[in-house]
C-alpha cells in the first residue's frame, strides 16, 4: 500500500508515520542486476503542513543486495538517509496529486532512494577484482639456477628454419 497523508488530518496536528513500505509499492525498475531491492524500505517521518506546502521530514533505511562490479561476489549495501527532508507542494505546477484529500509520498521518497543507490557497487573500497588464472610456466635455467619466464613467441621461434 501506497504511503499516503490525510491532509485533513494535518489541520489540527503533525502527523507522524513509522513503518515500512514494501519494494512492490515502491515500484523500483529492476534492469540493473548488480543492484537489487528485495527487502522493504523502513520510514520514521514527520509531516508538517505548511500554507500550500507539505515539509516531511525523518530517516528513511533500505537493505539492497549487491553484486561486487570487480569480483562479483554479492554483498549488502545499506542506504541510510538520517535527516531526509522533502518539501511537497500542494499548488503550482508541480503539485502533488490529492485524491480524497490524501496526499501519496511514495513518489518522493522512491526518487531520492534511487538518487542514493551505489553507481558501481564493490564489496570494498580497495576490490582487486577477480583472481588471474596462474597460466605462466617457469623453468628452471641449469647455468645460474635462476627462473626464467618462457616467451611466448618460444614455440613459433622453433619453426623458424636455422642457417
Amino acid at each position: 500500500m501506497p504511503l499516503l497523508i490525510n491532509l485533513r488530518h494535518l489541520d489540527t496536528r503533525d502527523q507522524k508515520l513509522e513503518g515500512e513500505l514494501s519494494v512492490v509499492d515502491l515500484e523500483f525498475d529492476d534492469r540493473d542486476e548488480m543492484v537489487l531491492a528485495h527487502q522493504p524500505l523502513c520510514h520514521k517521518l514527520e509531516v508538517q503542513k505548511l500554507d500550500d506546502s507539505l515539509l516531511v521530514r525523518g530517516s528513511l533505511r533500505l537493505v539492497l543486495d549487491c553484486q561486487c562490479v570487480r569480483c562479483l561476489k554479492p554483498f549488502e549495501f545499506t542506504v541510510k538517509l538520517d535527516e531526509w527532508t522533502c518539501l511537497v507542494p500542494l499548488e503550482g505546477d508541480d503539485k502533488a496529486p490529492i485524491v480524497s484529500d490524501s496526499v501519496d509520498l511514495t513518489p518522493y521518497l522512491r526518487e531520492d532512494i534511487l538518487l542514493s543507490f551505489p553507481q558501481h557497487p564493490l564489496c570494498k573500497p580497495g576490490c582487486g577484482g577477480l583472481k588471474k588464472p596462474d597460466t605462466e610456466k617457469k623453468k628452471t635455467n641449469g647455468k645460474d639456477g635462476t627462473d626464467e619466464v618462457p616467451s611466448p613467441w618460444a614455440e613459433l621461434d622453433k619453426l623458424k628454419p636455422k642457417n
